[in-house]
């Protein structure tokens, strides 16, 4: 049993290890493409057609920002952090692409429903949850090591 155990610590422990790895890369990639955007932002300046370079700057602005919102979904782990990184993927489906009207309907049914999930079935307290307890945790097992009683 104790065997097992351990081996699910390590495999939890290499998969955040992993994880972290991801972020990271994500985070360099940004890094670049965000250079890149600013080269964009002063292109536009001298472009004749900057509207369409606009469009195009938008996207990758819009892009960047889901990079972001990954990137903090990864390090959160809360439900409201992969929630809005919904939300921007969306935003950016809408307002990027020239999409038809029934696209533009089913997009803002979708934030809606997303809104009411967020409202009515979310519970903040979900995410928080595992990070709390270990604080208290760590904070009780000060405690009884100090020789004062344990809280359960």
């Amino acid at each position: 049993m104790r065997v097992k155990e351990y081996l699910r610590r390590k495999v939890a422990f290499f998969a955040s290890v992993i994880e972290i790895a991801i972020s990271i890369i994500v985070l360099i990639a940004i890094v670049i493409a965000g250079i890149q955007v600013v080269r964009e932002v002063f292109s536009l300046a001298g472009d004749s057609k900057a509207h369409e370079g606009f469009t195009v700057f938008l996207g990758h602005a819009f892009n960047l920002i889901i990079g972001v919102e990954f990137i903090k979904m990864l390090a959160k782990h809360t439900p409201g952090s992969a929630i809005e990184v919904l939300l921007f993927a969306i935003a950016r489906q809408m307002v990027v692409e020239h999409t038809s009207p029934l696209e533009n309907l089913i997009g803002i049914v979708t934030i809606a429903l997303i809104f009411a999930i967020r409202k009515f079935l979310f519970v903040p307290s979900f995410g928080e949850h595992s990070a709390f307890h270990e604080e208290e945790e760590t904070r009780a097992g000060a405690l009884s090591a100090a020789g004062a009683p344990r809280r359960e």
